[in-house]
């Protein structure tokens, strides 16, 4: 496992209802290299997401969001 370490924040154009954000969540969690994805219902359009780069590349994160309909954009400090 590589050391290198970052977090990005996804920002979901659409409204999604709670069982949508969390089914998003566990899809992202599920990829390798993914350390941890998380949200608030008080800000639904954002999701923060901790992974390994050397592992994954971001651009999945989109793809993921793509595949259950959610426009969004990847959002990095």
């Amino acid at each position: 496992m590589s050391e290198n370490m970052v977090d990005v924040t996804m920002h979901l154009d659409e409204d999604i209802q709670h069982e949508g954000r969390e089914a998003l969540r566990d899809k992202i969690l599920q990829q390798n290299g993914v350390y941890a994805a998380a949200y608030h219902d008080d800000k639904p359009h954002l999701m923060i997401i901790e992974y390994d780069p050397d592992t994954i590349n971001s651009s999945i994160f989109l793809n993921l969001a793509k595949d259950k309909g959610v426009h969004a954009e990847l959002i990095s400090l």
